[in-house]
């Protein structure tokens, strides 16, 4: 699962990139690492682990992670080819969602694209774009559809009656996620303007968490998705420094917590996932999972072997281990369960799975 960021040139989008990579390195035992020249992955904060590892003192702490992809700038007329139109739109493809970075900020060292600062504009820009990329995918499937309609294929109709919602939907300008389509139906068109979008406002530092109330905030509101104000000035700095260092300098700004701390957070929910653990004296890890995954699902992320030979998973839950402060603690209380195949994973779920070899 991946996220692709997203936004104008000059809007911090790289930058933002770059931090969370230099976030991902400063994490204890999970370098980050980078798979492509523009692809990372990065550690979610997780309490949970800390107190884990509090426990059962393991060697080594591994959290769990989220995908993310510097995609190429985009400029007006992307959807036609211009600029590096067609590499954007061909990657942003490819991603599951979107962090959309927005420019926040004025500064006369650092030249707008169009000229002025001006949000809401910078975001109907790209969406535009994504609207028209899809309105031209949408056509071409529309004929290549034509021939199983023809052959009175009843699949094929059904197909024809959503592509036309959404070339008309399209071409008035509305998102292909505002239509109706269901959910598995727009994965299988594979269009742009559906994705789920987290968006980023880049501001300056004294506006930190003052954005709330901001044109952008409310537009987020409006469609449901999440919405975070952040400095990626700052949070470049941020990493740079110690755990100490960061930490005073958080409670200086009057900051629970950073900003890239709180984008892959964010993340990991825009994507509906969630994390298990497993949990031993040589490693506590955090295992992420989709929201709805069962108990075979779950033991795949760490071996095919023990899904296919899946067994039963012997499960406690973190609150518990937590309020109790051991295993045999738990197991005293008759709070160990026993789960088979159809059981539906929770988050924070501590897990250890028996399967056959």
């Amino acid at each position: 699962m991946e996220i692709g960021i997203v936004g104008l040139p000059n809007v911090g989008k790289s930058s933002l990139f770059n931090a969370l990579s230099n976030a991902g390195a400063a994490v204890s035992n999970y370098p980050f690492t980078t798979i492509d020249p523009n692809v990372g992955v990065v550690p979610v904060p997780d309490k949970r682990l800390q107190r884990l590892g509090e426990i059962f003192k393991p060697e080594k702490t591994l959290p769990s992670t989220v995908r993310f992809v510097d995609i190429a700038g985009l400029v007006k007329g992307a959807s036609e080819g211009a600029g590096l139109g067609n590499k954007f739109l061909a990657n942003i493809r490819e991603v599951d969602a979107l962090l959309h970075v927005v420019r926040h900020f004025d500064d006369p060292d650092v030249a707008h694209s169009l000229g002025q600062v001006e949000p809401l504009r910078d975001v109907e820009i790209i969406e535009t774009e994504l609207m028209l990329a899809d309105l031209q995918s949408v056509e071409k499937q529309i004929e290549k559809n034509e021939p199983n309609i023809k052959a009175g294929k009843k699949d094929a109709i059904v197909r024809a009656i959503h592509l036309q919602t959404l070339k008309t939907g399209l071409a008035e300008g509305k998102s292909a996620r505002d239509l109706g389509i269901p959910e598995e139906t727009l994965k299988e068109f594979a269009l742009l303007s559906a994705k789920p979008t987290l968006f980023v406002a880049n501001t300056d530092e004294k506006n930190i968490g003052k954005n709330e109330n901001s044109p952008l905030a409310r537009l987020a509101k409006e469609r449901g998705a999440p919405f975070i104000d952040l400095s990626v000035k700052i949070e470049s700095e941020i990493v740079q420094l110690s755990a100490e260092e960061r930490e005073e300098f958080l409670k200086s700004l009057n900051l629970a917590q950073s900003g890239l701390d709180r984008v892959a957070v964010a993340a990991q929910k825009l994507l509906k996932l969630m994390s298990f653990f497993t949990a031993g004296p040589k490693e506590v890890r955090a295992w992420t999972i989709h929201e709805g995954d069962k108990a075979p699902q779950a033991a795949g992320r760490i071996h095919s072997d023990m899904e296919k030979g899946f067994i039963r998973a012997e499960i406690y839950s973190f609150p518990d281990l937590d309020r109790l402060g051991s295993e045999q603690a738990l197991k005293e209380k008759g709070l160990l369960r026993s789960e088979g195949k159809e059981y539906i994973m929770r988050d924070g779920d501590i897990v250890f799975f028996k399967f056959s070899k």
